[in-house]
Protein backbone atom coordinates (compact mmCIF):
# COMPACT_ATOMS: atom_id res chain seq x y z
CA UNK A 1 0.00 0.00 0.00
CA UNK A 2 1.30 3.23 -0.89
CA UNK A 3 1.48 5.96 1.61
CA UNK A 4 -0.52 8.84 0.77
CA UNK A 5 0.47 12.43 1.65
CA UNK A 6 -1.67 14.07 4.36
CA UNK A 7 -4.08 16.95 3.60
CA UNK A 8 -3.35 20.29 4.47
CA UNK A 9 0.02 19.24 5.10
CA UNK A 10 3.41 20.75 4.08
CA UNK A 11 5.45 19.23 1.51
CA UNK A 12 9.18 19.49 1.74
CA UNK A 13 11.58 20.12 -1.06
CA UNK A 14 13.72 17.42 -2.29
CA UNK A 15 16.94 17.31 0.08
CA UNK A 16 19.59 18.24 -3.16
CA UNK A 17 22.96 16.12 -3.69
CA UNK A 18 25.65 16.30 -2.43
CA UNK A 19 27.76 17.05 -5.97
CA UNK A 20 25.60 19.95 -6.04
CA UNK A 21 27.92 23.55 -5.22
CA UNK A 22 25.61 24.28 -2.83
CA UNK A 23 26.47 22.12 -0.30
CA UNK A 24 30.26 22.17 -1.29
CA UNK A 25 30.51 26.01 0.03
CA UNK A 26 28.92 25.47 2.85
CA UNK A 27 30.60 22.52 3.85
CA UNK A 28 33.77 24.32 3.14
CA UNK A 29 32.73 27.57 4.97
CA UNK A 30 31.54 25.38 7.80
CA UNK A 31 34.96 23.68 7.87
CA UNK A 32 37.15 26.00 7.18
CA UNK A 33 39.71 27.33 9.62
CA UNK A 34 38.48 31.18 10.29
CA UNK A 35 34.83 29.02 11.45
CA UNK A 36 36.51 27.19 13.56
CA UNK A 37 38.54 29.87 15.32
CA UNK A 38 35.72 31.62 16.22
CA UNK A 39 33.61 28.74 17.50
CA UNK A 40 36.79 28.25 20.10
CA UNK A 41 36.62 31.67 20.65
CA UNK A 42 32.91 32.00 21.03
CA UNK A 43 33.38 29.16 23.34
CA UNK A 44 36.42 30.46 25.42
CA UNK A 45 34.48 33.57 26.27
CA UNK A 46 31.07 31.77 27.37
CA UNK A 47 33.52 30.11 29.83
CA UNK A 48 35.38 33.15 30.73
CA UNK A 49 31.92 34.36 31.26
CA UNK A 50 30.65 31.51 33.14
CA UNK A 51 33.70 31.73 35.57
CA UNK A 52 33.53 35.69 36.11
CA UNK A 53 29.39 35.28 36.69
CA UNK A 54 30.27 32.48 39.14
CA UNK A 55 32.97 34.31 41.48
CA UNK A 56 30.79 37.40 41.31
CA UNK A 57 27.25 35.84 42.38
CA UNK A 58 29.47 33.91 45.42
CA UNK A 59 31.16 37.47 46.16
CA UNK A 60 27.86 39.16 45.99
CA UNK A 61 26.60 36.37 48.96
CA UNK A 62 29.57 37.14 50.86
CA UNK A 63 29.04 40.55 50.52
CA UNK A 64 25.41 40.57 51.36
CA UNK A 65 25.42 37.99 54.55
CA UNK A 66 28.29 39.97 56.09
CA UNK A 67 26.07 43.29 55.66
CA UNK A 68 22.94 41.45 56.92
CA UNK A 69 25.31 40.13 60.05
CA UNK A 70 27.57 42.73 60.75
CA UNK A 71 26.21 46.30 59.47
CA UNK A 72 22.44 45.63 59.95
CA UNK A 73 22.65 45.13 63.73
CA UNK A 74 24.75 48.23 64.24
CA UNK A 75 22.25 50.46 62.39
CA UNK A 76 18.78 49.33 64.62
CA UNK A 77 21.50 49.85 67.48
CA UNK A 78 22.30 53.19 66.42
CA UNK A 79 18.48 54.22 65.49
CA UNK A 80 17.67 52.73 69.39
CA UNK A 81 20.20 54.81 70.77
CA UNK A 82 19.09 57.75 68.90
CA UNK A 83 15.73 57.65 70.13
CA UNK A 84 16.55 57.11 73.27
CA UNK A 85 18.37 60.12 73.51
CA UNK A 86 15.72 62.23 72.14
CA UNK A 87 13.14 60.67 74.56
CA UNK A 88 16.06 62.00 77.40
CA UNK A 89 15.46 65.58 76.33
CA UNK A 90 11.68 65.84 75.71
CA UNK A 91 11.59 64.09 79.40
CA UNK A 92 13.88 67.07 80.42
CA UNK A 93 12.37 69.85 78.50
CA UNK A 94 8.58 68.61 79.80
CA UNK A 95 10.31 68.86 83.47
CA UNK A 96 11.84 72.19 83.21
CA UNK A 97 15.31 71.51 82.97
CA UNK A 98 17.82 73.58 80.55
CA UNK A 99 18.43 71.57 77.34
CA UNK A 100 21.64 69.92 77.39
CA UNK A 101 23.88 69.57 74.38
CA UNK A 102 23.78 66.33 73.23
CA UNK A 103 27.25 64.40 73.91
CA UNK A 104 28.92 63.48 71.37
CA UNK A 105 31.34 60.10 71.66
Amino acid sequence: MAAQPKLGGVSLPDRRSASKPDSNILSRITSSPIVSRGKQAASDAAFVSKKLLRSTGKAAWIAGTTFLILVVPLIIEMDREQQFTELELQQASLLGAPPAAPARS
